[in-house]
Order: structure tokens, then sequence, then C-alpha cells
């Protein structure tokens, strides 16, 4: 399963939320189920920041939110998200 999550970090905010974004890779990555997690930034948009992570399964993910830990630290790092769909199924892959 592939979690996309866009977000709009207002000027003035990119180095607070990439700290609080790294913070939450880094507890995920302790999940069950967690394969593989990039945080990156789009070159000609500067704002706009993107946290990618890859699981097992969808319970693993659906799992992984529900830990206190990531309900702690996820709102405030993902503020900004964009609302659009975020979870994806793998279809293909190389």
């Amino acid at each position: 399963m592939l979690v996309m999550t866009r977000v709009r970090v207002p000027d003035g905010e990119g180095a607070a939320f990439r700290t609080g974004a790294e913070d939450l890779l880094v507890l995920l990555a302790g999940m069950s189920g967690f394969v593989r997690g990039h945080l990156g930034r789009a070159v000609d948009e500067p704002d706009l920041w993107v946290l990618s992570t890859e699981w097992d399964g969808v319970g693993a993910y659906r799992r992984a939110l529900s830990s206190y830990d990531v309900k702690m630290t996820a709102p405030e790092a993902l503020a900004h998200a964009v609302q659009e769909p975020s979870a994806y199924e793998v279809l293909a892959s190389r």
C-alpha cells in the first residue's frame, strides 16, 4: 500500500514543518508493516511538500495511525495537508 500526503506549508513555516514531518516519519518507521518512507518538496513550488510511505497492507497502515504517539504527532505535522485521497492500492511495481 502506498500513502501520499501532500502538504501546503505557509511561508516561514518550512523548518518547523520539516522537523515535525521527520519526527512523524521516524515514528511511522517503527511501526509493524512499515516498508519505507520519504519526505520531499516540490522543485517548482517550494511550499508544496509530500510525505510518502509504503506499507505491507492497509491493516498495517491503519494500525500505525491508531498508535498513541502517531495520533499526538500527526495533527501538528500535517495541519496543512491537502484534503484529497492519500492511500493507494499498489497495482504494479518493479
